[in-house]
């Protein structure tokens, strides 16, 4: 274990994918940064989920963006919760869709609000319902508009409601019909006065009654003139 630090990376890279394989955890722990991120994405796909978990944060954070790309759903979910935020956006973003599956919901609340950021509209769409619900309440106002929109209304559905007063006004104008209309009444609580003043009239069209009645009072005047009408001609 103390000797496979010592070949070069030309070396490491020479190893075929049997010989990566059969390479003990704690083989795997004692690579070096430079070992890791000279992994060819054969290796890299090769590795068995005690390998992935055994790799180091130092380790997450020299892997390329190809490199973690070709990591299927279990190797994703076989990376440390206390190690996640290591790999860099690039990295994040490059974790395939088929993937995202993989997370736990302790990994995705370990992300920092920057790999949320970085998460793509594909791979949004691609979190589940408990996924959703993980993402840090500090970290969703992160998540670009786009990303928001791709989300499923089961999962929009699933955002707790100190989630959803964290949206910004930006993600909130962004929310489709199908995913405003799928909020619950305590969600519709929690849209905050800024939140109602810039969704559209077909967002506030697709409310059903109880949705209607459960804006807060305080809120109500917030609502252009249009979406009051966009409401009286429902």
């Amino acid at each position: 274990t103390g000797d496979i630090s010592a070949l070069s990376t030309t070396n490491i890279r020479a190893f075929n994918t049997a010989a990566i394989n059969a390479l003990g955890t704690d083989q795997i722990a004692a690579l070096t940064t430079a070992q890791t991120a000279a992994l060819s994405t054969s290796q890299t796909q090769a590795l068995n989920t005690a390998q992935v978990a055994a790799l180091e944060s130092t380790d997450l954070a020299a892997m390329s963006s190809a490199q973690v790309a070709v990591l299927n759903s279990a190797q994703v979910g076989a990376i440390e919760t206390g190690d996640i935020s290591a790999l860099g956006t690039a990295a994040v973003r490059a974790i395939a869709t088929n993937a995202v599956a993989g997370l736990s919901t302790d990994q995705v609340a370990a992300l920092t609000s920057a790999q949320i950021g970085a998460m793509s509209s594909a791979q949004a769409a691609a979190l589940d319902t408990a996924q959703a619900a993980a993402i840090e309440t500090g970290d969703i106002a992160a998540l670009s508009t786009a990303a928001v929109r791709a989300m499923s209304t089961a999962a929009v559905a699933a955002l707790g409601t100190d989630q959803v007063a964290a949206l910004s006004t930006a993600q909130v104008a962004g929310l489709s019909s199908s995913q405003t209309q799928a909020l619950s009444t305590s969600q519709v609580a929690a849209l905050e006065s800024a939140d109602l003043a810039v969704m559209n009239s077909a967002q506030i069209a697709s409310f059903n009654t109880a949705q209607a009645a459960a804006i807060e009072t305080g809120d109500i005047s917030a609502l252009s003139t249009t979406n009051i009408r966009a409401r009286s001609e429902e």
